[in-house]
């Protein structure tokens, strides 16, 4: 697959943008709010260094993005969930008529809205993603009624700070599985777009088939394939780039 210019949620599997740094004004994925938590980037720099000393100008950064998440999920220490940006991007904050719109503008139906947000199940997020369903969820102070009361005061106690870091799957967060959606039927949504998925029928009864391992393996899998395939650009409509950091 090859690395065009342009970013976004639809091509995620092709470009690899979130692997840009900043340059001038243009905006950068990695500076967005919802990425601030990614890690490893020096590790893709590494490998993109290795491979280009023995095949220059073949394998592109996405190809080696994909093939680290696919290796990293393997490991007890899974990498975090590599997301992209601006308009594309649901917010923490969605209710489940946005996420479904967003997934069908790209060609993906319920089933792979919540095989996707599966990727929850490893990494952290900052407090200040998800503190106003704790300290002000209709702006009056209030707590948002769908969390698990229990699990929202242990949060409350954690995030004092917007800066400071959460499990977005306690005591699951660094293991690829389908605790997630256990914890959501616990009503341990991290984030309202966690709890959206509980709100629609259809998508409720695909987060409880996804309780079992074997069932989420799999259909997260259909679901990354068809997200990867998703406006790939090929021939000479995009580039690979010699370092992932910047466009060539």
């Amino acid at each position: 697959m090859l690395n065009p210019s342009s970013s976004g949620w639809g091509k995620p599997g092709c470009d690899s943008s979130i692997l840009l740094d900043k340059v001038g004004t243009d905006q950068s994925e990695k500076e967005a709010r919802p990425n601030l938590s990614l890690g490893g980037f020096d590790v893709i720099d590494d490998i993109k260094r290795q491979v280009e000393a023995k095949c220059p100008g073949l394998v592109s950064c996405a190809d080696i993005l994909a093939l680290a998440a696919r290796d990293a999920v393997s490991f007890p220490m899974g990498m975090f969930p590599l997301r992209v940006v601006s308009g594309n991007l649901p917010s923490p904050f969605s209710d489940f008529a946005t996420l479904q719109q967003i997934f069908a503008k790209k060609g993906l139906h319920v089933g792979d809205l919540v095989a996707l947000s599966g990727a929850h199940t490893i990494g952290v997020s900052h407090c200040g993603a998800f503190s106003r369903g704790l300290f002000n969820f209709t702006g009056k102070g209030d707590m948002d009624p769908s969390l698990n009361p229990t699990y929202a005061e242990s949060l409350k106690q954690l995030c004092p700070n917007p800066a400071t870091t959460v499990e977005m799957d306690p005591l699951s967060s660094t293991s690829f599985d389908s605790n997630y959606f256990n914890i959501l039927t616990q009503n341990k949504g991290l984030f309202q777009s966690d709890a959206a998925l509980l709100t629609d029928k259809n998508s409720a009864r695909v987060v409880r088939k996804l309780q079992k391992n074997k069932a989420f393996f799999s259909e997260c899998a259909k679901s990354m394939r068809k997200m990867g395939s998703i406006e790939v650009l090929t021939g000479n409509a995009g580039e690979i780039r010699k370092n992932c950091r910047v466009k060539n």
